[in-house]
């Protein structure tokens, strides 16, 4: 604990540049008291570090002009942090990579020799990459805009489009932009909610205008964020669906499904066709229809009614289309998949398929 007070103070006069501070100042700073200030400068004094102190009323302490320690206060498992960090998108949607690119040369170029073979070392070892796999990041016409009015503190006018589709229009103070899984997010005072949170891709229209705001007293985006998700958790929208599920098809919704469920699935035993019943909670119908559909047989809705009755219609569509195509290859006389077994006789008959079946 002394130790990194004596380098947190050796490095505050260091960053003084020769002017002299007083011990109150530096008490204050490192929350103890001026006698331990003093007994500190002499630990550093007695370690051969050039540390003086005037008295009088303008006196104070200080560093001898132009000398300057190799040290950075940086630990090894700090360094190698530092070392690890990727310019993430997220910085390129706000036009901060190259700045992040640049301030972390500088900070290379600013340790000891011992320090940056140690941060090269670390670089080759660990490397971060933020983008996901299959997915591409969220359009956000309007981050611009919306950055534009979070660092100037300026008003904002928006055109919004929300989850269930319904437009609305706006005045908002943006206090700050949250990215969360590559989605972006604005933190923004309301006139009719207060804090709201807006998704950064439903921006339809954004205008930065001249009037400022005042940021609340005491906000803090982070602490304003976890409330946030921790209200969106609570109210957030229930569509709950009861299914009979495989093996396979449990297996398969364990991996679409957050992890979080998947302990309540397995307290139900399964029947001796080996299937388990479980409920599941989609938030909305659409949601349960795109995630069961591609799931197949391995996965039945008992309820609600209306789901069920919705598969069985997209079910039917799904047949017409390819139902219809098959038949139209029987009347061809084009064999279907079966054409492929081999046929007994002295060779094997090969059928053409029309080009792009499947």
């Amino acid at each position: 604990m002394r130790a990194d007070r004596l380098l947190s103070l050796m490095l505050l006069l260091q960053q003084a540049k020769g002017r002299q501070l007083t011990a109150e100042d530096l008490a204050r700073r490192l929350q103890v008291s001026a006698r331990t200030i003093y007994r500190d400068l002499d630990a550093l004094s007695s370690a051969g570090v050039p540390v003086y102190a005037n008295r009088g009323p303008n006196g104070g302490i200080a560093l001898l002009e132009g000398w300057q320690t190799s040290l950075t206060g940086l630990t090894q498992a700090e360094v190698q942090a530092l070392s690890a960090v990727a310019a993430p998108g997220a910085l390129a949607d706000i036009g901060l990579s190259a700045a992040l690119e640049s301030g972390l040369i500088k900070l290379s170029a600013a340790l000891p020799v011992v320090q940056r073979s140690m941060a090269e070392h670390a670089r080759q070892r660990l490397h971060v990459d933020s983008s996901g796999w299959f997915q591409g990041r969220e359009v956000v016409p309007h981050l611009d805009v919306l950055r534009e009015g979070v660092w100037q503190d300026r008003k904002v006018w928006l055109a919004y489009r929300d989850f269930d589709g319904e437009a609305s229009e706006r005045v908002v103070d943006p206090y700050g932009l949250v990215i969360k899984a590559d989605r972006w997010y604005l933190v923004a005072g309301t006139a009719e909610r207060g804090p709201s949170v807006f998704r950064g891709a439903r921006v339809e229209g954004a205008r930065l205008l001249d009037e400022g705001f005042a940021r609340p007293e005491g906000f803090d985006l982070a602490t304003c964020w976890k409330a946030w998700c921790e209200r969106f958790a609570e109210r957030r929208a229930s569509y709950v669906a009861t299914l009979r599920v495989t093996e396979e098809g449990e297996a398969a919704l364990r991996r679409i499904r957050p992890s979080g469920e998947h302990e309540r699935w397995g307290q139900g035993s399964r029947g001796r066709d080996g299937t388990r019943t479980v409920t599941v909670d989609f938030e909305r119908e659409s949601i349960a229809v795109s995630q069961i559909i591609g799931l197949g047989r391995g996965v039945e809705v008992l309820e609600p009614a209306a789901l069920r009755a919705r598969l069985e219609a997209i079910a039917e569509d799904l047949r017409a289309v390819y139902g219809a195509r098959e038949g139209a290859w029987a009347r061809a006389g084009v064999a279907g998949a079966s054409a492929s077994t081999p046929q007994r006789g002295r060779g094997r008959r090969k059928t053409a398929r029309p080009t792009g079946a499947g």
